[in-house]
């Protein structure tokens, strides 16, 4: 990754905006809808947007800034930027952002208009129900892997929670007090054809990014197993044990 996605709660708290026009304008407006107090330059803040045309004028201001650790955001001079700001899909309380580290604004955008159309507006307010009952989901499976897992299978294509479905309104409280939990425990295994993880089926990316334990391969390429979960545990092996570890493990061949 070029740079570490956060998301950071401005409400109430000063970020300097230096700069006229339009360019301005827009960043104005996204810092007032993240509740954000707009200051000038000699405010103390932790974050500052240079939204300046002259160049010699923003490069002046955002050294000025630097010179202070404030971190800066020089629009359309992306290596003066320390943070970029993301294309945003608002479902609040669920937030998607887009970056290409400053490279194309457009495309960002271009992404973001897609999955607008992909993402049914209820989406937040799923998100808020599933807030509301982590006590219940907790006294249900009260160990944490049993509780993924469970999560993971709601959310799949054609679960009870997936979110591309518009589920209905008791949803949530009708997922919780089911049975069982729908998730694909015990060994699964599949063969790679290639290095490139664009080569995985929908079917192998989905068993990567569940996974408990991945075993794999020596050969299967560090691409492949990125598209695992970061927390999952890798054992390189030759072939898998006769007792697979709890949860869900994969065993992953190479052609």
């Amino acid at each position: 990754m070029h740079s570490l996605p956060l998301f950071v709660r401005l409400t109430g708290r000063p970020v300097i905006l230096l700069g006229d026009g339009e360019a301005a304008a827009a960043k104005r407006r996204l810092l007032e809808r993240a509740g954000a107090v707009i200051a000038g330059e000699e405010a103390k803040a932790s974050l500052a947007i240079v939204a300046i045309d002259d160049d010699d004028d923003a490069h002046a201001a955002i050294a000025r800034l630097k010179a202070r650790d404030i971190l800066v955001n020089a629009v359309d001079r992306p290596a003066a930027c320390d943070f970029t700001l993301p294309a945003i899909v608002d479902r609040n309380p669920v937030l998607i952002a887009i970056g290409t580290g400053g490279t194309s604004a457009g495309l960002a955008k271009a992404l973001r208009q897609r999955l607008e159309t992909m993402l049914p507006a209820t989406l937040g307010e799923m998100a808020a129900r599933l807030g509301a009952v982590r006590s219940a989901m907790r006294a249900r499976w009260p160990d944490a892997a049993d509780r993924r897992r469970a999560i993971d299978a709601a959310f799949d294509v054609g679960g009870p929670l997936d979110p591309l479905a518009t589920p209905s309104a008791d949803a949530v409280t009708r997922w919780i007090a089911g049975a069982g939990n729908g998730a694909r425990e015990g060994l699964h295994r599949f063969c790679v054809i290639s290095d490139d993880p664009d080569d995985l089926t929908l079917a192998q990316a989905r068993l990567l990014s569940r996974a408990d334990t991945v075993l794999h391969d020596p050969r299967v390429a560090p691409a492949i197993l990125d598209r695992a979960r970061a927390d999952a545990i890798r054992i390189a092996c030759a072939t898998p044990p006769d007792t697979p570890p709890r949860g869900m493990t994969i065993f992953v061949e190479r052609a």
